[in-house]
């Protein structure tokens, strides 16, 4: 056994089933080694950003590490964006990083670059294994490293690959959650009875079904209002689970509808910022009239710690309310737009569908009437970096290949990487992209309205525009072997929903908005 099927096997060892790569020649003793390794199965990806996000996808739905391979810091550099939402998100993600062989290092190859320090500058673990002696070791550390919310990144030499291992395949360990203080809990117990007008603002674990149910008892007990952290990284959702409020997006928003409360509990999440500094408004939602107090870290074992704290409180089921369904009364009309998208996918998605959304503002609607769907779970952009929906929806539907994956993707984010599509064809994923088309940026317009830029130039405007030339989504999509069709009007996507068997591979729906997309 040679060091790369010393780390494929002791991968496999912790239940690891599927690697995202996109290998070169750094990487041929490793790509040699998934013939003997059957364990684990290979998906290719023809970007590296596809491999990347299509890890986070596996992790947040497994709980296990997301497996990549790429190829030296080019490779690395393709991919970070989607690590950088894997890290907002805490997904455990283990980078497998081909580099040049230990003694052609310092030859200054055309491909060589510092790939420690390019990993090292996205906070995680990071470790060059420079000989085979030491592969074991670094195995266990990247996993333990992974599993503790850190993306790890394993560096190794083309050399050491094909070195015979001078180790027994490794079996890492179990790792426990990070536990909360009974202490603290005991304090948020009485915060929560003295409070006047207290909030629960929740995120990590909390929004498992557990969790929620327990923040719910909670809510019924006390009166406490419940709030989530505006892109939580995985919510169990739907008709009959706990909705909480999602946090504003807009920071003055997010200000004014938080500034009423007197107590704030953190659980699973830290204290909320803006995600720009805008001038004259705080940075910071939160101000030194709230009296905060973080009952659980978002790694700590979150569920827990609020069932700990609805048993002091003496919370049970009975004092949930029944919440109400945004559905009820909802009219999607005839036009297409972000409401009636909403509406109409919240409707008529399947029970236990997985949603990707990376609908940005095509999809403020939709989330408000999920919370009336059928029960599934949503995952999100945690990290703001675009390109991550259609990756994420392969990793989902990799790590649950029972369940219909939706993802529902607005269209200048799919633009970064499209090449998803590519491998959801040819892993017949249930994928179902509902693709958000009006041609533009409309985040960006949005921020130059708020900037105070009314009337942008000719120049300003065509940096928002992707009407010239326009992107013919249907060709794109064929192209890369999934069947696509176009929908103009509400009652267009109702039939076209109505007909998609969700579990018969991928499909496209190219949803023409009359306004709001990105």
């Amino acid at each position: 056994m040679n060091v790369s099927e010393l780390i494929l096997k002791s991968f496999a060892n912790t239940g690891i089933t599927t690697c995202y790569a996109n290998p070169g020649t750094t990487e041929m003793p490793l790509v040699k080694a998934f013939d003997s390794i059957k364990e684990i199965r290979p998906v290719l990806c023809l970007f590296e950003g596809v491999a990347t996000g299509a890890a986070d996808g596996q992790a947040r739905m497994s709980g296990l590490p997301g497996l990549t391979l790429l190829h030296l810091g080019p490779g690395l550099a393709n991919g970070i964006a989607n690590l950088h939402n894997a890290r907002r998100a805490r997904s455990p993600v283990i980078n497998i990083i081909g580099d040049h062989a230990t003694w052609h290092r310092n030859a200054n190859a055309p491909l060589t670059m510092p790939v420690e320090r390019l990993a090292g500058s996205l906070p995680g673990w990071v470790r060059y294994t420079a000989s085979s002696s030491t592969a074991s070791e670094d195995i266990l550390a990247a996993y333990g490293a992974a599993m503790s919310g850190q993306i790890a990144s394993l560096v190794l030499p083309h050399d050491v690959q094909d070195m015979p291992a001078d180790n027994t395949v490794c079996v890492p360990p179990s790792l426990p959650a990070t536990e909360f203080s009974d202490q603290t809990i005991e304090k948020a117990a009485q915060a929560l009875q003295h409070a006047k007008k207290p909030a629960l603002l929740l995120g990590g674990s909390a929004l498992s079904i557990r969790g929620l149910t327990a923040a719910a008892a909670i809510a019924g007990k006390t009166g406490v209002s419940l709030f989530m952290e505006t892109f939580p990284a995985r919510l169990e959702r739907g008709l009959g689970l706990p909705a909480p409020e999602r946090i504003p997006y807009f920071p003055e928003a997010a200000i004014e509808r938080l500034a009423s409360f007197d107590t704030i509990l953190l659980a699973g999440m830290d204290a909320p910022v803006a995600f720009f500094g805008y001038p004259g408004i705080p940075g910071q939602i939160l101000s030194s009239r709230h009296h905060i107090l973080q009952i659980a870290k978002p790694g700590d074992t979150v569920a827990t710690s609020l069932e700990t704290l609805a048993g002091i409180l003496g919370a049970a089921a009975g004092d949930i309310a029944p919440p109400n369904s945004p559905l009820l009364d909802a009219n999607p009309g005839e036009q297409l737009d972000m409401v009636s998208l909403g509406i109409i996918l919240a409707s008529m998605q399947p029970e236990n569908a997985i949603v990707v959304d990376e609908g940005i503002s095509s999809g403020l609607f939709y989330n408000h009437y999920a919370a009336g769907a059928s029960p599934h779970t949503a995952l999100s952009i945690t990290g703001g970096a675009i390109g991550f929906g259609m990756p994420c929806a392969i990793g989902a539907a990799m790590a649950c290949p029972e369940r219909p994956v939706i993802g529902l993707q607005a269209d200048g984010s799919a633009m970064y990487t499209f090449q998803a599509l590519w491998t959801q064809a040819r892993e017949k994923l249930p994928v179902t992209t509902i693709l958000c088309e009006n041609g533009g940026y409309n985040i960006l317009n949005m921020e130059m309205n708020r900037a105070g830029i009314t009337s942008p130039g000719s120049r300003a405007t065509s940096l928002t525009q992707l009407t010239n030339p326009p992107i013919g989504w249907i060709g794109l999509a064929e192209s890369m072997g999934v069947p696509a069709e176009e929908v103009y009007t509400a009652a267009h996507l109702q039939q076209a929903l109505s007909r998609r068997n969700f579990m018969d591979g991928p499909r496209m729906i190219v949803a023409k908005l009359t306004g709001g997309s990105m």
